[in-house]
């Protein structure tokens, strides 16, 4: 009963948006158009927590089908081993996805890095054993999408986060002030839906170029499916997904339970 309830509010949410079908990774568009798009679309605007100390690095992957689940796992211990090897990374979350949205666009495993500042992770991209863990990823690798934003360090800790991690497209022609009616009522949110215990939002700042358009990165953690459950279908979502929809080119949602090494 309960992946049914969340069957159908998906669906709703879904139609709702008025999105059609998601761009698989295989028809995403090549490394120079997401720069393109980036530049054309990213607006001219500083993130609400710029120079928090804490600026998030978000990476999402996905897998070639002909890579088993041993091989998968391998990339994802590389990968955890980094913070004990990077001394810039102060925070390092990870997770398989398990949004019930469907708006996912293919990709099924999440990490949250942290940085103090874009210092630390000027140093963390170059460093040996970044390029290292490239070497471990690259055979196995379909697809990879990156959005960096600065966080709230404010917000409260969960012990046991579930991320609902939400990334916005714009429309070329939006309106900025439409857009920045969005982040007002996305950010307004926490204070309406009891069930969300953490929230932060910001807009992308990755030097990497995997972004694949999309500007706009919130974070809304929950403590438990049940607390995702009421949130998805809430009155006050649902209101909000309608100062959204005119303004929203693309939307792409991953959610997991966030783990530590």
């Amino acid at each position: 009963m309960l992946r049914f309830q969340l069957a159908v509010g998906c669906a709703l949410l879904i139609a709702q948006l008025g999105c059609g079908a998601q761009e698989t990774a295989e028809d995403s568009p090549s490394a120079a158009d997401q720069t393109t798009a980036a530049a054309e679309t990213k607006p001219d605007q500083a993130s609400p927590n710029q120079g928090s100390g804490m600026l998030r690095h978000a990476v999402f992957f996905s897998f070639k089908k002909s890579s088993s689940e041993s091989d998968i796992q391998g990339v994802v211990d590389a990968f955890a081993a980094l913070p004990e090897k990077i001394d810039s990374i102060i925070g390092f979350q990870h997770g398989v996805n398990n949004s019930p949205e469907g708006l996912d666009d293919g990709f099924t495993h999440c990490f949250l890095l942290t940085f103090a500042d874009e210092a630390g992770r000027a140093e963390y991209l170059p460093h040996p054993a970044h390029k290292a863990f490239g070497d471990v990823l690259r055979p196995h690798m379909k697809s990879v999408f990156v959005v960096d934003y600065w966080g709230d360090p404010k917000q409260p800790k969960v012990e046991k986060p579930l991320q609902h991690a939400v990334f916005f497209q714009f429309k070329e022609d939006a309106d900025p002030a439409q857009v920045q009616k969005v982040e007002q009522a996305f950010a307004a949110l926490p204070s309406k839906i009891d069930t969300i215990r953490a929230f932060e939002w910001g807009i992308n700042n990755s030097p990497e170029k995997h972004d694949a358009g999309f500007t706009h990165c919130f974070l809304v953690t929950f403590d438990s499916e049940a607390g995702r459950q009421a949130y998805l279908p809430h009155p006050a979502h649902q209101a909000f997904v309608d100062v959204l929809k005119p303004v929203l080119e693309k939307v792409r949602v991953l959610d997991f339970w966030a783990s530590s090494p």
